[in-house]
Formats: C-alpha cells, structure tokens, sequence
C-alpha cells in the first residue's frame, strides 16, 4: 500500500536538523537557555505583545495561566464547547468548574450572545466567574471585539485559547495577542511544531513572571532550594526552542501551502449539491490549519463516515470536527448555554488532509480519491 497520508504531519527541513545540531553543540542541551530566550521574544515580537514564557505544552500555559489570574477551586471558567479536551482539562486541574458555551454555527467558535447569557446566568446565581476561555477553532480567531466588550463588562479576565490559529488575526491584530493573556500549541500536528511545547503571551509583565516563575518549580531566587508555592516541571527545552525558532522562520510559507491545499478543496467541492467547506467565508484572515467540510447527507445521499471509510481504504487519513466538551462523557455532568449548533458540526462534519508537508503527489491523491468516490455516488 502507498504511504499513509495524515491530516497534518510536522513539516520539517534541513533547516530545523541545522539549528537542533547548533542548539546540542553550544552545550544548551537541559531545559532553558539562549535558544528559549531568543524564541520567546522573536513569537511575542510577531504578535506585537510584550512577553512570552515558553512552555512544555500549550496545556500547560492553560493551566499556569488561569491559575497566575486567580482560578481557584469553587470558580467557574467559561469556554467554549467545541474545542479539544485540552482546553476543559486545564480548567479541571484548578479545582474550577467549566461551564459551556455552544458555537456559531458558520464558525464553530463561541457564540458571543451565548456567553452573554451565561455569564447573566452566573452572575444572577451569585457565583463566581474566573475567567473566559475562548478557543480559536481549527485557525479562525473568534469574535474577539465582542467578547472582550463582553467580558469588560461583567468584569472577568479572559485568557485566549489561541492553539490552533497561530498566523491568524481579528481585527487587524494577530490572533496571540488578545485578553489578559493568550495561548499557542506547538504540537506535533500544528502548522510549526517544537515536537511538544507551548508559550503563553501577555502584555502582563507581572503576569508573565509570576506564570515563568510557577513553571520553574517556584523556585525562590536563593542558594538552596526554596519552595514557599507549587510549582510545576512546565518549562521548554533548549533544543525544542532551536527547532521552534526555525520553525517560525518559515512559518507564513507554511501557512501559503496550506492555503493552497484550502483552494483546493474549495474548487474541488464547489460543484458538490450538499457539501461545504467549513468556515470559508472570511478565511482569508486565518491560518487555514485545518480544512473540513460540513456534508448535509439529505442532499449528498452520503455521510461524512461513508467519505472517510473510501479514504481510508487508500491510507488516507480523515477525522469528523471535535466531540463537543458537554458531550465528553467525563465532562457531561457540567452546566452550559447549548443550543445544539456544535454537535451538528460534529455530525455533519469531516476533516481532510491540510498539512504544507503534503507533496504534489499526496495532494493529487487525496483529490483523486474524493473524486472517484463523490463520482461513484
């Protein structure tokens, strides 16, 4: 059988093989060092905000983040439910309480009138609200001017969860910079990968030293060892932040590729009564990390599995949109303002192949494939 072909598999050249060399020959080889300090401030410097704090995983950065804004046990955390488990998972390690905010059904990101609801909900109930995460959505920012006017409003911090739109932007600003503070993944599936890791930015300068110094072990600035808080094993290595900063190097180019294999599909599926390629209104402000398609199987005669059983048959890989957070069977017990938009995307949907790594051949494969079978139908 051909090579398998993933939905994003790491795009890697000789240029991240050059700089991992360079970062184990300078002796950097342990958690820290000039690479990580060079790759926080070229990221924080892109997105135009004042710091970052590289991490072991943007997992991490959730969890460090809401805890460096005050979350604590007894809290509720709003954010959105169609996300991946990460982002629910962060909130549960404080002690907080997530409650669920459903999607817009033409984006799948949060749906700012909900949160307003929520949030009265909340308030009404007399609880207290520690933050709002919104995620960011396959690389389409969210509404970002009228959630942070909502969240102004009633007076709650919110930390972005923008870990899978790096290279977006809202607004004229960079999809990393917004609330108190942001979060990206450098993931292995993501479109620039450190093989794990990732950063949390602010314009915060307290907040980014308090977030740098948990993330240490909170270790206190003294000969021996000193602990007066829990700390956490969070930081990045040196050699993944040489592979970090290549990366970024190469980033806008990596984000052209995907926007290639996005066109693609759209004039592959323009003709197709019943599908749609999701989120393609406004995409020209995303970073098209992932492209899927919404099949509506009255008029196609066929469903999203039917696709993906064809595509696998040619070891090409595919997956439905995320299992919304209040149908996660560990989280169904949590509260939230669901209106149902999210789980229809969940069942009317399908991801495909986006990555820059993908080469000609792949490209024309995965076309071929979806072809033969839309024309079998």
């Amino acid at each position: 059988m051909a090579d398998r072909i993933y939905m994003s598999s790491p795009d890697v050249t000789e240029l991240e093989e050059q700089s991992i060399i360079s970062a184990i020959r300078s002796g950097w080889i342990a958690p820290l060092g000039p690479d990580v300090d060079a790759f926080e401030r070229e990221l924080a410097e892109r997105l135009g905000v004042g710091h970052g704090v590289a991490l072991s995983s943007g997992t991490a950065a959730l969890h460090l983040g809401l805890l460096t804004l005050g979350v604590k046990p007894g809290d509720v955390v709003v954010t959105s439910t169609m996300t991946f488990a990460a982002t629910t998972n962060a909130i549960v390690y404080t002690g907080a309480e997530p409650y669920f905010v459903d999607a817009e059904p033409h984006t799948g990101n949060m749906d700012p009138a909900l949160l307003r609801e929520a949030l009265t909900t909340l308030r009404d109930a007399g609880e207290h609200v520690g933050a709002i995460v919104p995620v960011d959505l396959l690389g389409k920012a969210v509404d970002y001017t009228a959630i942070l006017a909502i969240a102004e409003e009633f007076g709650v911090p919110v930390l972005a969860d923008a870990a899978e739109s790096l290279g977006a932007s809202h607004a004229g600003r960079a999809a990393g910079s917004f609330g108190r503070a942001s979060v990206v993944s450098f993931n292995g599936n993501k479109i620039m990968t450190t093989s794990g890791g990732g950063m949390l930015l602010t314009d915060d300068a307290d907040l980014a030293q308090r977030v740098r110094y948990l993330a240490t072990q909170a270790r206190q600035p003294v000969a021996h060892y000193e602990h007066i808080d829990v700390g956490y094993n969070y930081r990045m290595s040196n050699l993944l932040a040489a592979l970090g900063r290549a990366q970024l190097s190469r980033l806008d180019a990596m984000i052209a590729r995907r926007r290639e294999m996005r066109e693609l599909y759209k004039e592959l599926f323009a003709t197709v009564d019943g599908v749609e390629v999701f989120g393609a209104e406004g995409d020209e402000h995303d970073n098209v990390w992932l492209t899927s398609i919404l099949i509506d199987e009255k008029r196609t005669g066929w469903a999203p599995t039917d696709l993906s059983a064809a595509l696998a048959k040619d070891d090409i890989e595919s997956r439905p949109l995320w299992k919304p957070m209040h149908k996660q069977p560990v989280f169904a017990h949590h509260r939230g303002v669901i209106n149902g938009a999210s789980e229809r995307l969940f069942e009317s949907g399908l991801t495909l192949p986006s990555g820059s790594a993908l080469t000609d051949g792949q490209r024309a494969r995965v076309v071929d494939g979806i072809t033969a079978f839309v024309g079998g139908r």
